[in-house]
């Protein structure tokens, strides 16, 4: 799919590991492919749970395979003379990019896996004959992450040890009674656990469809029901007033106007909005990208474009936009170009050494997430991907958006990232074991759809 960043592996060794007893895993898929699907109704449900049975199985093979290699990556580097203090770095971020999975969720995979292996064998013995799946499983581990080790053990022990324990259970059911048996275990750990919760507090934006998000807010009980009762309150009056907006649509409003300060919530910002001249001045349906959300309508964006009756541009790269009342937001609108054919942003070149404003926003706009294969996580450094002091430049093409994990990540010793040549800004990250991935910037709008392999290769 042309719309998501292209990120095609490649290693070293066979082409898909070898699994226990000789078995390759290439011949696992190969078979699994072979299967024909049943002709009828009943076959096809056994052949469903079957399938999710064989999920399951895999999952507890991928947790036993992560802990090895967890193992052999630590004695590996302590055969290196790496500092107690680093060992294990680095470890979580091989394997979340042999999952197709973000460095973040390859950590807790990790910690899944080595809670699985070392402390509760009975829900792993569950896991591999499909009586838990994944998700299960990780609710178990999740539930008694404040147990120690022989508190852990005895919990899985109680739960698991009858392999039917969980059988017709929902998520609610497996969450309750795992913190039920933790809390018989040790009380104070899971108190203590529940007074710490409110550390955890954040706010979080993800993109909905139809040009909404999602603005999600995880607060301690007290305050998350204080909130919503206020703006439930504020709501009935309004309603009883003769409003005519639904209940919803008021207290959504409500939140943005208390929180921005402002009517409408939007007040002095600058937004970039990439689209193509066609879309913007001859009416084309190519959609355009919306900084900090992603791809929107096209009519959608000429509606923001020309609903604040923009004026002259100040600059030949933006443009602001203002009500001749001065009711209306100040928005800042940013354009920039892409070269035709390739759909690449044009390049910026700097002699400094750090990236300055103008070409952040640029590496901003082209990459628009982390750019570590998988990873989505938002921009909060910008790197030379040939180092400075390796006599990187500091240009659009050296440059790259990481979060501040990923970065941190690359400059472990065995790690390596090199620009690649392509249509699009390209990137070859290289990992301590020799396999490397390959990152493209998504493209943006007016890019050429391309082929995208269904499967990706490695090679050795």
């Amino acid at each position: 799919m042309d719309g998501i960043q292209d990120f095609r592996p490649t290693g070293a060794g066979s082409p898909h590991g070898v699994a226990p007893h000789g078995a390759s895993i290439e011949d696992l898929i190969v078979a699994l492919g072979a299967v024909r699907l049943s002709t009828n109704s009943a076959g096809l449900i056994d052949q469903l749970r079957g399938l999710e049975e064989l999920k399951s199985a895999a999952a507890g093979l991928q947790a036993r395979a992560a802990v090895a290699f967890d193992g052999v990556e630590r004695r590996a580097q302590v055969e290196k003379g790496t500092p107690t203090s680093e060992l294990g770095q680095g470890i979580a971020a091989q394997i979340a990019l042999a999952r197709c999975e973000s460095p973040a969720r390859g950590s807790r995979l990790l910690g899944l896996a080595k809670a699985l292996v070392t402390e509760m064998p009975h829900t792993l013995a569950a896991l591999d004959v499909g009586l838990l799946n994944e998700w299960r499983a990780t609710l178990l581990v999740k539930e008694s992450a404040c147990l120690n080790a022989a508190d852990r053990c005895a919990v899985d022990e109680e739960l698991c040890a009858d392999a039917g324990t969980f059988a017709g259970a929902g998520d609610r059911a497996v969450v309750s009674a795992a913190r039920a048996a933790a809390y018989r275990r040790d009380p104070r750990s899971v108190t203590e656990r529940a007074s710490h919760a409110a550390a955890e507090r954040h706010v979080s934006l993800r993109p909905a469809p139809d040009t909404m998000t999602y603005l999600t807010a995880l607060l301690p009980v007290a305050n998350g029901v204080a909130v919503h009762a206020a703006l439930s309150r504020h709501a009935d009056t309004l309603r009883s007033g003769g409003d005519t907006r639904s209940r919803g649509q008021i207290m959504a409003d409500a939140l943005v106007e208390r929180t921005a300060g402002t009517p409408g919530g939007i007040s002095g910002v600058e937004i970039q909005l990439i689209m193509t001249d066609r879309t913007l001045f001859q009416g084309d349906s190519e959609p355009a990208r919306f900084g900090g959300y992603g791809v929107v309508p096209a009519g959608w964006a000429r509606e923001i474009v020309s609903s604040g009756q923009p004026r002259s541009p100040k600059d030949s790269g933006a443009g602001r936009s203002a009500d001749a009342s001065g009711d209306a937001p100040n928005i800042w609108l940013r354009r920039l170009y892409t070269s035709p054919g390739t759909g690449d942003l044009i390049a910026m070149d700097s002699r400094a050494r750090l990236f300055p404003a103008a070409l952040r926003r640029f590496i901003q706009a082209r990459d628009t997430t982390c750019r570590t294969p998988y990873c989505d996580a938002p921009i909060r450094h910008y790197d030379h991907v040939v180092p400075w002091h390796n006599g990187g430049a500091t240009r659009a093409g050296n440059g790259a958006g990481l979060c501040e994990a990923c970065n941190q990540t690359k400059e472990i010793a065995g790690w390596n990232a090199r620009p690649r040549p392509g249509p699009r800004h390209s990137i070859e990250l290289t990992t301590p074991t020799g396999h490397s991935y390959y990152s493209t910037a998504p493209p943006l709008p007016g890019t050429a759809p391309r082929h995208h392999p269904h499967r990706t290769r490695r090679t050795a």
